[in-house]
């Protein structure tokens, strides 16, 4: 009886940290959050990654794909469900699978994806999911009334990561580049460079003057201040 109890227990919580979740910011800006567990010999880790969902007059548009893989098309039923509007684009930051994962299956419901044309190289090398369209420099989209501008600062947590500003909301979306202030390390290291990274968030923080809100690619996003703190973190390297 107890070891069912205890299974029950981890089959729950497992359930509950698989779940989508949708954190509000404003009426047309939600964060989507999904999670990947990670198992080795000494520790079973359970780590949260946000995209950001964007309402627009033409339709609504995902920064980012989910990271669980079970829930590239609960996102999109519960897009529908509760906005009634269909998702109709999607821009990756960078080419690692927390930003990536979902692109080829968004391409197969006839979603148009984008990264920047680094971001789809990388992935083409290394054989993973590709965007259907690149931009080459940074990029004003206006979907509907809402304008979306891409913003490459510099290589930091990925060669090619860059962030994205809506003007209208003052949201910075950060995606991994900018550490929530949570984090207590500067996360993967695979493809840093931390030669440039300080100074890329210098650039960020000058040219996105006053963000209401500051998105990173894990954990919350509630303070302002993850641009400093990540700044904070690499200098710990």
């Amino acid at each position: 009886m107890k070891q069912f109890i205890l299974f029950s227990l981890l089959f729950i919580t497992f359930q509950t940290r698989a779940q989508l979740e949708l954190s509000r910011l404003s009426d047309s800006s939600y964060v989507f959050t999904t999670y990947r567990t990670f198992i080795d010999e000494k520790d079973t880790t359970t780590i949260p990654s946000n995209g950001l969902i964007k309402i627009t007059s033409a339709g609504v548009l995902l920064i980012d794909t989910p990271w669980d893989t079970t829930q590239f098309q609960p996102l999109l039923d519960s897009i529908q469900k509760r906005f009634h509007s269909p998702v109709k684009w999607v821009i990756s930051t960078h080419s690692h699978a927390d930003r990536t994962a979902g692109l080829d299956y968004y391409k197969m419901k006839g979603i148009a994806t984008y990264t920047s044309f680094s971001t789809r190289k990388i992935c083409e090398e290394r054989g993973e999911p590709q965007p259907e369209f690149v931009f080459y420099h940074d990029t004003v989209f206006h979907l509907g009334a809402t304008k979306v501008q891409t913003f490459f600062p510099g290589a930091g947590h990925a060669p090619d990561n860059i962030v994205i500003w809506f003007p209208e909301e003052r949201i910075l979306y950060g995606g991994c580049f900018i550490k929530s202030v949570e984090a207590t390390d500067i996360g993967n290291r695979a493809d840093a460079n931390f030669g440039t990274w300080g100074m890329a968030i210098h650039l960020v923080k000058r040219t996105f003057k006053h963000p209401k809100w500051i998105i990173p690619g894990h954990q919350s996003w509630e303070s302002k201040r993850s641009l400093k703190h990540t700044r904070k973190l690499i200098r710990k390297i």
